[in-house]
């Protein structure tokens, strides 16, 4: 089982590389980088809490791990 350190640095990095994904996305579609920007800090938050949040509930189902 990962250590909630773990699982943090995990969802940063992660969280991390969809901010700067979302960023090009955002202004692909909107043409503005404060625009693009913002969706994609947005997002960043949101799916930072939600990536935490579905680690540790994995990390504590033992189904499917091998002993």
């Amino acid at each position: 089982m990962d250590s909630p350190r773990r699982t943090l640095v995990k969802s940063l990095l992660w969280t991390l590389i969809g901010l700067v994904t979302m960023a090009f996305v955002g202004f692909a579609f909107t043409g503005s980088l404060a625009s693009g920007g913002g969706m994609a800090a947005i997002n960043a938050m949101i799916g930072l809490a939600m990536y935490a949040l579905y680690e540790r509930l994995w990390a504590a189902i033992s189904w499917g791990r091998d002993a």
